[in-house]
């Protein structure tokens, strides 16, 4: 049986091996992509080819509950591979090592730089791994790995303006719990 655009939906949810495939060499390129630039700032290749692999296995697992056309698989499957990099984020950014911290720290010259370049890494890490999502996520990589704000919008899905807000907001949050200082407006 030849598997093709018009019957790979189908013989997926039969759970037939050669409708894997063909979505490996379909859409393996967008799943490689998404899950590379979320993870990048890790620096693990191994971890960024484990989370292809999980996707795909998500994919295999759970065709039977995909429901559309073929136009609509493209958006199921990035979807799952943005989901599946945010969990690897979640669970490895815990593994930042200060040296990481201090070297991006001091790189950066612009004013929210200056300003953690300030503050003790290991401590302003652990305030920031208090804090909810995605504000922990836009923290990390906004303050200790100096990506920008395009950059994050990219890897998490928001808005530039949102991730702009949040930073703003972010600011003033990290100033107050750090030091304790009352919230300026």
């Amino acid at each position: 049986m030849r598997i093709d655009e018009n019957n790979f939906i189908e013989n997926l949810k039969k759970k037939h091996p050669k409708a894997l495939n063909y979505i490996v060499d379909t859409y393996g390129g967008l799943v490689n992509t998404i899950i590379t630039n979320a993870l990048k700032s890790i620096g693990d290749r191994g971890l960024i080819e484990e989370c292809i692999d999980d996707v795909f296995i998500a994919v295999w697992e759970n065709g039977y509950k995909f429901i559309g056309t073929r136009d609509n698989f493209k958006s199921w499957i990035a979807g799952i591979s943005k989901y599946k990099a945010i969990d690897y984020f979640r669970k490895n950014s815990k593994r930042i090592n200060t040296e990481i911290i201090d070297e991006n720290i001091s790189d950066k010259k612009d004013l929210e730089e200056e300003f953690i370049n300030s503050l003790e890494s290991k401590r302003l890490l652990k305030l920031i791994m208090t804090y909810e999502e995605p504000d922990k996520s836009i923290f990390i990589r906004k303050f200790l790995l100096g990506e920008t704000s395009i950059e994050i919008s990219k890897a998490i899905g928001m808005t530039i303006s949102n991730i702009n807000t949040r930073i703003f907001r972010g600011r003033q949050k990290i100033k107050k719990d750090f030091y304790g200082e009352k919230e300026v407006l």
